[in-house]
Parts: structure tokens; C-alpha cells; sequence
């Protein structure tokens, strides 16, 4: 698939940020392949990672978010394959939300109707655990 490159600042919910080059595919141009059917709404991405408790990570985006420009499916980081650190093999990038947003490591990516039956129910891991589901900066 074709790749893009995007330099974009990382807001992370406790105040900090760091600058880097994303690269990867447009999750946009995985939606138009996939071609979901006309009730699904959200894409929901499922993580390889969980916490001491062993709920499973997981973050979601509505269509529209899930269409912009610079949302991607990074593939590499500052011209080198995906760091483990960083969610290799594939993290998805969201630069127009704060960090939490970015789930790493993903391993399935699930398009749906509603997410109110997946995990919490409130469409991402830490949404569960209370922060905002839209988290726009």
C-alpha cells in the first residue's frame, strides 16, 4: 500500500510531548479496501498489551476521526522500522488527539457498529477507566 511520512508532535495526558517522523499507510486507505458495511461507525483497535489485572488494551475512533489526512497505521519511526518501545510492529498515530489516542501494538483491527459490548464498553481502554473518549488537543 502506499506509505506517507508526517513530522507531528506526541501530547501525552501527563504533559509531555516529543517530535518525530511517522511513517506508515493511512488507516483511511485500509477503510477503503476493508469497504464497511453501512451500519459500522467505529474502528477499534485491539492491542497485544494489558495490565497487571490482564484487561486487554484497546482504543477506538469514530469514522471521521479514523479518516483524516494525518491518521495512520505507522509502520516506522524517525526513518527506522518501528521501535519496540514505541508499538511495533504497527502503532496507530492520531496527532490530533493526545497520546492515549495512539494505541501501540496493535494486533486486530475491528470495524463496528457500537462498542458498548467490547471490554468496558466506553470505547478504549483508559475511556474505561474514566478519561474522555474524544481527547482532542
Amino acid at each position: 500500500m502506499p506509505q506517507t511520512s508526517e513530522v507531528t508532535r506526541h501530547d501525552c495526558v501527563d504533559g509531555w510531548s516529543a517530535i518525530a517522523k511517522w511513517s506508515g499507510v493511512r488507516l483511511s486507505s485500509v477503510l477503503d479496501i476493508v469497504r464497511p458495511r453501512a451500519d459500522a461507525r467505529y474502528v477499534v483497535f485491539h492491542c497485544m498489551d494489558s495490565d497487571e489485572r490482564s484487561v486487554q488494551y484497546y482504543e477506538s475512533l469514530d469514522f471521521g476521526q479514523a479518516r483524516h489526512p494525518q491518521v495512520i497505521l505507522a509502520l516506522r519511526m524517525n526513518g527506522a522500522a518501528m521501535p519496540i518501545e514505541h508499538g511495533a510492529p504497527v502503532r496507530l498515530r492520531v496527532p490530533t488527539q493526545l497520546g492515549y489516542k495512539s494505541a501501540k501494538w496493535i494486533r486486530r483491527i475491528q470495524v463496528v457498529g457500537a462498542f458498548a459490548s467490547l471490554y468496558g464498553g466506553s470505547g478504549g481502554y483508559w475511556e474505561d477507566q474514566g478519561y474522555e473518549w474524544y481527547a482532542g488537543i
